[in-house]
């Protein structure tokens, strides 16, 4: 007779970023007794902000891509992204500045293919191209990415048995290839491999399936919630709250407890310092895994070893810069990126397969105050993203160029570059705003595995389910969610991580009723 245990009904969160906030929601609007413990004095984790002399900085992700992960969130929760969002399509929806070019390129909303197939000299298969896009990234939101993987029914779906071969050869084939099939000019084939960057790899790593990412930017509009990412996070911790979730701030998780081969709670240090015990039938982390697996559980409920960590790709790390500027600036569009001539040389500078060379660099610039009120009346908030390798001892940074030296060398290079390409010769001299973000930042608020900014690389053997599971298999009831796990990097991939964790729970609830009856 195997013992008789009740439904589980109360549940921890840990972390309060994208994934824990939308898994505390939909665990609570599932009826259970939800805790969620943030360790920073703010939700929202990577996304959070910062405020100086009439600016609000955002510190974490921009750019609002797959709008219908965000729908199918919300009328989860019984509402919708309209009621909850003001969402505004951005036109051009980004600019881009080549190095040794005079004039950058806009990525319009209306006819943004017709535009990029502008760029090619030589006319390449571009609308092949983004027809394969679409239907991959149908397939993917449709059956790939709200699947665990965690039966054989998952891997025997006739929509992914029909299209088996080709999913196979996307597999396969790196995506750098695979758009050089399809154009031979250079311009646009860093506009299509650019989103390798968001998935924490290289064109040249990353399998072609990711192509997918194209449509998303060059078919779809490129949207953003007035109020940013903040905005976003609001309505996720509203919508916990209005279904009964306990969201603390101010409380850092110190070990998951264990009984009988289950999760038990968790130890944890509340906002007065003092160590509290919290019982629970489910655990979820949304905290780094890394973080998760070698800090808070013994080790034998742990998923990889020591060493199995060192043979894995952390993705890359960062340097922020969040820049308050006297005056306008009409040279830059919301999202601009800058691309250097010797693209492949940045990413093996990052992926440490080259010493770092110095500048010019391929980055990114978020120009918020184009469309949202963030800075003083005439002046303008930009947010540099500068991609580095994952490596805690390039420091921290600081405000006011008070960072480390390697950080505020990065900034200060960074300021120089996209003041000469986009031709704005006296930025430098107009920040008076500035604040700089490291990867030993990225590792000490965030628990970053080797201060990486966004999570592991999305390689071959770091994609679908060989990523991470979101169910441990060493510790029932404990379950997985964010970034380092399934699905993977990105605010829809941490939504969906938070939807797997609900319906993985519900389906072992299922199970284990089953268990219990047969007993």
């Amino acid at each position: 007779m195997r013992p008789r245990t009740s439904k589980p009904r109360t549940a921890v969160v840990i972390g309060g970023g994208f994934s824990g906030l939308a898994s505390a929601a939909l665990l609570a609007r599932d009826g259970l007794e939800v805790t969620l413990l943030e360790a920073r004095a703010a939700l929202g984790g990577r996304a959070g902000e910062w405020r100086e002399q009439g600016f609000r900085f955002e510190t974490g992700p921009s750019w609002y891509l797959m709008p219908e992960v965000f729908d199918r969130f919300f009328q989860q929760m019984g509402t919708s992204a309209q009621a909850e969002l003001d969402l505004v399509p951005l036109d051009p929806a980004y600019r881009v500045f080549f190095e040794g070019e005079s004039e950058p390129f806009d990525l319009p909303d209306q006819d943004s293919l017709q535009a990029l197939k502008s760029l090619e000299e030589t006319p390449g298969s571009l609308d092949a191209y983004m027809a394969s896009a679409a239907e991959t990234c149908r397939l993917a939101t449709d059956r790939l990415l709200y699947s665990t993987y965690s039966s054989l029914r998952d891997f025997t779906d006739p929509a992914l048995i029909r299209r088996l071969p080709r999913l196979l050869r996307l597999l396969g084939e790196p995506l750098e290839r695979f758009i050089s099939r399809h154009t031979t000019d250079p311009r646009v084939q860093k506009i299509l491999g650019y989103p390798a960057v968001f998935l924490g790899t290289s064109p040249r790593a990353a399998p072609s399936l990711y192509h997918l990412m194209s449509h998303l930017d060059i078919n779809q509009s490129v949207l953003h919630p007035r109020g940013g990412f903040s905005a976003v996070v609001e309505a996720a911790a509203r919508l916990g709250r209005d279904h009964g979730a306990d969201l603390r701030t101010s409380c850092r998780v110190q070990h998951i407890a264990a009984s009988a081969g289950r999760a038990a709670g968790v130890h944890f240090t509340n906002a007065d310092g003092d160590r509290e015990f919290l019982a629970a039938d489910v655990v979820v982390s949304s905290a780094d895994m890394h973080h998760t697996e070698m800090d808070l559980l013994a080790a034998e409920h742990r998923t990889r070893s020591s060493r199995a960590w060192k043979r894995r790709d952390p993705g890359p790390g960062a340097v922020l810069a969040l820049l308050g500027v006297k005056g306008e600036l009409p040279e830059l569009a919301h999202h601009s990126l800058f691309f250097t001539e010797n693209w492949q040389q940045g990413f093996d500078e990052i992926s440490g397969a080259e010493a770092p060379a110095g500048p010019p660099r391929s980055l990114y610039v978020c120009r918020p105050s184009a469309t949202d009120a963030v800075a003083p009346p005439g002046d303008e908030n930009l947010f540099v993203l500068v991609p580095t390798r994952a490596d805690e001892t390039l420091g921290s940074g600081g405000a006011g160029g008070a960072g480390d030296a390697p950080v505020e060398q990065i900034v200060d290079e960074s300021i120089r570059q996209i003041a000469a390409w986009s031709g704005i010769k006296d930025l430098e001299e107009r920040v008076y705003v500035r604040r700089s973000i490291g990867p030993a930042d990225f590792a000490r608020e965030f628990g970053a595995w080797r201060g990486g900014a966004l999570g592991p690389a999305h390689t071959l053997r770091q994609s679908a389910f060989l990523r991470g599971p979101i169910r441990s298999p060493k510790l029932r009831g404990l379950y997985y969610a964010g970034s380092t796990t399934m699905p993977g990097i990105g605010v829809p991939m941490c939504l969906i991580s938070a939807e797997l964790v609900r319906d993985s729970l519900r389906r072992d609830s299922r199970n284990e009723a089953q268990e219990r009856s047969d007993a």
